[in-house]
């Protein structure tokens, strides 16, 4: 395993940050949902998008812009959670480099693709 040891990281730090990747991912994939279909449709996907992020939607609506559309809005509430992810996190934990710590969830989602495409190529 290449890049920085996970056996290094504590178990909470693991955990707090795969919550806050999978919150975020969720944020991202509503808003690609909306491109394609309404808020209100009966997809089950959608519904699970819109039912889930909706109560983070409201918590931060006193901060988000009214001038957003709003297909942008969990963007941008996503975007949050991407700067607690890369930024705070890693701050909070004393590392000097910003980033050092960023995104274990999608570092090991990468490792296990590409043992994946390492199996169906070999």
């Amino acid at each position: 395993m290449t890049g920085f040891p996970m056996d290094a990281i504590p178990v909470w730090v693991l955990l707090l940050d795969y919550v806050l990747g999978v919150v975020m991912w969720t944020l991202i994939g509503r808003s690609g949902m909306n491109l394609f279909l309404p808020e209100t449709s009966n997809f089950f996907f959608m519904r699970f998008f819109v039912r889930v992020t909706n109560p983070l939607l409201r918590l931060f609506r006193p901060i988000t812009p009214e001038f957003l559309i709003p297909i942008f809005v969990p963007l941008y509430v996503a975007w949050f959670f991407f700067m607690i992810r890369f930024y705070l996190m890693p701050w909070l934990l004393g590392y000097s480099v910003m980033g050092m710590l960023s995104f274990p969830l999608e570092s090991e989602i990468g490792q296990g693709v590409a043992h994946l495409i390492g199996l169906i190529l070999n």
